[in-house]
């Protein structure tokens, strides 16, 4: 995933790392700092809530601008339990692009209370129109294309994670 020329020098000049301990998402075992062996990216728990059901994820995180810029493109396959996370301090809106992107996605923006407010159901590969956020998101979790769908995950479903900045 790629943002755009402008949205990237936005991100360069705000993205910084916040010392913060994010939500009440799933335990993470003690002391583990995994990492993906293909980005090599901070990989921790993610939790999404719709009612009364619970899907937990391992998401690689995209923290500074070179790596959210580089996001999944070039990758072939991502497992269904995995997905990348792009937060953002403080929320903004955000718009996200397909270029060079092999894979379709699902693009779940997170608005500032954490609650899904649009998703972006199976994103074209390779497309380079423009996605946006239906307004200000903390984040913007990216899945396997139709995953959303397939769990019954909609807008107003919460997200919590572990280890990220918010």
């Amino acid at each position: 995933m790629r943002f755009f020329p402008a949205a990237l020098l936005v991100l360069a000049a705000c993205s910084s790392p916040v010392a913060e301990s994010a939500s009440a998402g799933p335990p993470a075992a003690a002391g583990q700092s995994a990492r993906h062996p293909v980005s090599g990216l901070a990989v921790v728990p993610l939790r999404i809530t719709q009612g009364d059901t619970v899907h937990d994820f391992r998401v690689e995180v995209a923290l500074s601008g070179e790596e959210q810029a580089r996001g999944l493109m070039f990758r072939t396959e991502m497992a269904a339990d995995e997905g990348m996370i792009f937060p953002y301090r403080p929320a903004r809106p955000a718009s996200f692009w397909m270029k060079n992107t092999v894979i379709p996605l699902d693009l779940i923006f997170v608005g500032p209370d954490g609650r899904i407010i649009n998703i972006a159901a199976n994103a074209t590969p390779y497309s380079l129109d423009s996605i946006p956020s239906a307004g200000p998101v903390s984040a913007v979790l990216e899945l396997n294309g139709g995953r959303a769908a397939e769990l019954g995950i909609e807008a107003g479903a919460t997200v919590a994670w572990e280890g990220v900045p918010r």
